[in-house]
């Protein structure tokens, strides 16, 4: 009876339209002017549809079933207000509970490493097998293990993302260029066997830990479990643990330092590219708590980056990648004129500490050249003695040994390091060297300084599941024999990664509300953890952006223009603040605007601070509700119900046997109490038991609608979807998965769909913000090309008939568009044109199908002008931090040259940029418009008309009459110079350690190049000079 009377008013509807149709061409002919199209007859058309398309909604979601059965509980549930100073601050807990286990781990691998070191006698002529992790299981020609190779056992394992590691033993990497043989790696190889015991009791203690590892000072890398390296197609594996920020960051203070590079005429071919190279490395070596400037000298001075003249600049990944670019453009001529570059740079190093924006720890000043004519004591003597609170680090380029005495001076008398770097292949190991000497005195006050990293990708960590974000947490190692007290030997430093997986699980999403969110960012405001980070190109899923570790909480959270939050957290306070924020959803194609409060502190122990985001209205409250155990278990176990997987409802992760449990057997065995070491939230399965039973009825009613096949005869309904608060869903398909125009429901294909470890569905989150009983529809913009075949109808559930009600569920179907459209009538006349448009602004239904999910404005430019003119609807400004701009590359322009992260495209490549964008948004007091446009020789008419019950508007316009499009603004690159002189607020690590005073300076580089009779001047007229 219900499918008649639907077909009887979709008819009326449409003989209505068409008899208005036959009026107004009467009027047009008869009486020559021009009339407006009638606001009641498209009131009456739009009232009919949405009737019609709210009864097929709610009939197939069951939305009337599950809001009655909800209220069924109403009395018996207790609804509270989150305190969200009292849940930051529980998590923050949690957190420093977790960073403080794996803390405790590499405490004990730093003390068996220091013992071991200290048991053993140095051998340079100890033979040792070891296993590398490049030669294990690699067999000569004639079937036997290669030296160094050996038969290492590997197995799968899935807490390791399914590579086959040995969790008894670890391996070592030595880089390419190093010999594996050497004596010196191959005595710390051998006391370095000793971490093998620690590593595997690290594990059994702390299931959950990852990677653990060694790096050596010498250059080697131990690793546990054990894995086998692969090296790249040239058979290179060109990493080296000592230029990585967890090994930098333990082994030496934040520093401040400028680099002098010698332009001048004896620099020019080969000199030269081993200077930038040499530059280039220097910058490795440099992380997010240290400052740089780059000086290029002749007989002039020659900032690399002319914008920062007379400053210094934070060594983040932009940073130091804009500073490459620019090393290109340098060129050698004339002659140099070091005094004044030595000038140059100790006054800025002065100035700039003056401020209080650096580093305020250690300075330095690299000194890259072939040569020197003086040692310029007398510059020294004005800016840097008695104190020598400024080391100089010369590197002599070049085979020449000329002026080998001058800048090896130059590094003695200035508590340095001198070295000399004669082809490409030496630059690296050579550079290294000063990170020894900076290390010197931490190594004497014997600090072992834990340090934590900001966010990274290990790409062994990589999953279905997205990018995998680490941070690594590491101790340095010292030698503690008294002999070599003085001389601060550095041996390594110890780390293990934590993924940050391990935070999230920590949060409980269903406390966070339907837009609430948990994020983390470092004592610099870099992210550590965040929804909206973004740190992969969207082409090519792999492939991460160069400045992905170091987006700034400002811009993401961009609203915040005076940084007051984003300060807040990096001075460690714990406080509150609020601002109205607009969140981009479904690929930044539309926005939703809310008001969020934000609750932080600190967590202990890290350099980290934690902020949640609550947004105000139902996002505010939560509810407890009741059921028996045992009719929870039992609608838990339908196979029809599934729980979301990025959640912790029970802790799987901790112990290996429980790694293979689902979570609802995992949930079932914490209940029958099989299990006493599995960590599960007793709230969150309670609040998921009550849940599985209330919505238990929509699956026999779901059942009872596809039986009924007349009902859906053409098979426009396809699916029928629900959500709860807890993260459980349950979806029945009415028709066959092959028949479906869209499996993205059964595959998870779109990651914005699907409750995530840090947000609800899309379609949830969206009708959360509709009226109450009202359905979202929408086209979805799925990941790769754009689905256009399925429209998604999604509602609410409320608790209560409140404001303050929490949103119980969501409930929505899945229908063929061709259904859709097909109950939207259109009149087939020549000079109207008929659109559905969704409240963003995006075409559902046209005459021209190829319209379908465009904007409007890139239609009915002029008439969507209008619109926003009237206030229909409203343009919101957004901006995106993190974007990625495709530009043309012009090999003739130095500029243009970029990263090896670019992605290069014929003549286009995609590069990083700030862009600024519109989104629309429509305004729900305004239900219906109409309006005349005054274009040059004619007027378009057309009206605006809200369809009951959604978020959809029917737009009639006259096209008759053509007038100019809208124009949309292009993005807009920020300009880059003004970004790189801003520093933001940032705190500095807690301790600082830039000389001592019984530091041995005498250890200051290679003496192979000095005479007898200068070494023994030299050497004598130091000590004269500088006891200590």
């Amino acid at each position: 009876m219900r499918s008649v009377k639907a077909v009887s008013a979709h008819l009326r509807c449409g003989i209505v339209f068409f008899l208005w149709i036959i009026q107004s061409t009467t009027v047009v002919d008869v009486v020559g002017t021009h009339q407006g199209i009638p606001l009641s007859d498209v009131k009456l058309w739009a009232s009919a549809f949405g009737g019609e398309m709210k009864s097929i909604a709610a009939k197939y979601s069951g939305s009337q079933l599950l809001q009655k059965k909800y209220k069924e509980y109403e009395h018996s549930v207790r609804v509270e207000e989150i305190d969200g100073l009292k849940l930051v601050e529980r998590l923050a807990k949690n957190m420093e509970e977790m960073f403080h286990k794996k803390a405790e781990a590499m405490k004990r691998l730093v003390e068996a490493a220091e013992e071991a070191h200290l048991q053993h006698e140095e051998d340079p002529n100890l033979q040792y097998e070891y296993f590398n992790a490049v030669l294990i299981n690699e067999l000569d020609d004639v079937g036997n293990n290669v030296e160094l190779g050996g038969e290492f056992i590997l197995q799968p394992n899935d807490h390791f993302n399914n590579l086959s590691v040995n969790l008894s033993l670890s391996v070592v990497q030595v880089p390419t260029n190093m010999y594996n043989k050497d004596s010196a790696i191959v005595n710390g190889v051998y006391w370095s066997e000793a971490l093998n015991k620690v590593f595997v009791d690290n594990f059994e203690r702390d299931p959950s830990l990852i990677w653990q590892y060694f790096g050596s000072a010498k250059g080697f890398f131990r690793q546990y479990p054990g894995i086998k390296w692969t090296p790249d197609e040239h058979g290179v594996i060109a990493f080296d643990c000592r230029n990585r920020k967890w090994y930098i960051q333990a082994a030496t203070s934040p520093k401040d330092v400028v680099i002098l590079v010698d332009v001048s005429g004896s620099m020019k071919g080969l000199r030269l590219t081993i200077a930038k190279q040499t530059v280039s490395s220097i910058l490795d070596t440099l992380g997010d708590d240290d400052f740089f400037n780059i000086i290029a000298y002749n007989e002039e001075l020659h900032y690399v980056e002319p914008c920062l003249n007379g400053t210094l600049v934070q060594a983040d990944v932009t940073n130091k990648d804009h500073f490459r670019e620019h090393l290109d453009k340098l060129f050698a001529k004339g002659i140099g004129m070091l005094d004044v570059a030595l000038t140059e740079a100790f006054e800025l190093l002065t100035d700039f500490n003056q401020t209080g924006r650096g580093s305020v720890c250690s300075q330095a000043i690299m000194l890259v050249t072939d040569g020197a004519v003086d040692t310029y004591d007398t510059v020294f003597a004005k800016y840097n003695w008695p104190d020598r609170k400024v080391r100089i680090f010369p590197y002599l380029i070049g085979r020449e040994s000329a002026f080998a005495d001058n800048l090896k001076w130059m590094a003695c008398a200035n508590k340095g390091y001198f070295t000399q770097i004669s082809t490409l292949a030496d630059v690296q190991e050579n550079v290294m060297e000063y990170l020894h000497v900076l290390s010197r005195p931490k190594v004497i006050d014997q600090e072992h300084d834990v340090v934590w990293t900001e966010a990274y990708i290990d790409n062994t960590m990589e999953d279905n599941q997205g990018p995998g974000l680490m941070t690594t947490v590491a101790m340095p190692v010292f030698s503690t024999k008294n002999e070599t007290k003085n001389k601060g030997i550095l041996l390594g430093v110890v780390g293990t990664d934590v993924p940050v997986s391990e935070l999230l699980k920590t949060i409980p999403k269903y406390k966070l509300g339907i837009h609430g969110y948990a994020f983390a960012i470092t004592n610099n405001g870099y992210i550590l953890t965040h929804p909206d980070l973004r740190p992969l190109y969207e082409e090519g899923k792999k492939r991460r952006k160069p400045n992905y570790s170091s987006v700034d909480l400002s811009e993401v959270e961009w609203e915040d223009k005076d940084d007051v939050l984003r300060n807040a957290m990096v001075n460690r306070k714990t406080g509150t603040f609020s601002m109205e924020v607009k969140k981009t959803v479904d690929k930044g194609k539309r926005v939703l605007v809310l008001h969020n409060d934000y609750y932080y502190t600190d967590i202990r122990g890290t350099p980290f601070s934690l902020g949640v985001a609550l947004s105000r209205g139902h996002g505010k409250y939560f509810f407890r509700g009741s059921v028996a155990v045992e009719d929870g278990l039992h609608d838990l176990e339908h196979p029809d119900v599934a729980l979301a997987d990025e959640w912790t409802y029970c802790n799987t992760g901790e112990h290996p046997e429980h790694r293979y449990l689902s979570q609802i057997q995992a949930i079932k065995l914490y209940l029958d109490g099989e299990e006493p070491h599995l960590k599960c939230d007793k709230e969150l399965i309670q609040e998921v038991l009550f849940d599985a039973v209330v919505t238990a009825p929509i699956e026999a009613y779901w059942t009872s609608l596809a039986l009924n096949k007349s009902e859906n005869s053409d098979k426009g309904v396809e699916i029928a979807y629900l959500g709860t608060r807890t993260g459980l869903s349950r979806i029945n398909l009415f028709v066959v998965p092959d028949q479906l125009s869209s499996q993205d429901f059964l595959t998870a294909e779109d990651k914005e769909g699907v409750f995530n470890a840090d947000h609800f569905p899309l379609w949830y989150k969206r009708a959360a913000e509709q009226v109450p009983g009202t359905f979202v529809y929408s086209l979805p913009f799925n990941t790769g090309s754009e689905n256009k075949s399925v429209v998604l109808a999604s509602t609410a559930i409320q608790l209560l008939d409140e404001r303050k009600s929490p949103i119980a569920a969501a409930v929505g179907i899945q229908m063929k568009l061709e259904f859709f459209q097909r109950k939207f009538w259109t009149a087939s006349r020549q000079d109207i044109n008929c659109y559905l448009i969704d409240n963003n602004g995006f075409i559902l239904v046209a005459e021209d199908s190829s319209l379908t999910g465009v904007f409007f404005g890139e239609a009915e430019g002029a008439v969507m002008s209008r619109l926003l003119a009237m206030g229909s609807f409203k343009r919101v400004t957004l901006y995106d931090y993190q974007a990625i701009c495709r530009i043309y590359a012009e090999s003739s322009d130095g500029s243009s040259r970029l990263l090896d992260v670019t992605h290069r495209n014929g003549r286009t490549m995609l590069v990083p940029c700030d862009t600024e964008y519109p989104a629309f948004i429509s305004e729900r007091t305004i239900k219906e418009t109409t309006g005349n446009i005054d274009c040059d020789d004619c007027i378009k008419s057309f009206v605006i008309q809200q369809i009951p019950s959604s978020n959809l508007f029917m737009v009639v316009v006259d096209n008759n009459c053509v007038c100019v499009s809208l124009n949309l603004p292009a993005h807009n690159e920020s300009l880059k110079c003004e970004r790189l002189k801003l520093q933001k607020d940032r705190r500095r690590p807690e301790t600082c350690h830039p000389f001592h005073p019984e530091e041995n300076s005498m250890e200051c580089g290679r003496a192979s190049c000095l005479t007898p009779s200068v070494t023994a001047t030299f050497f004598a007229l130091l000590v004269a000079l500088f006891p200590r």
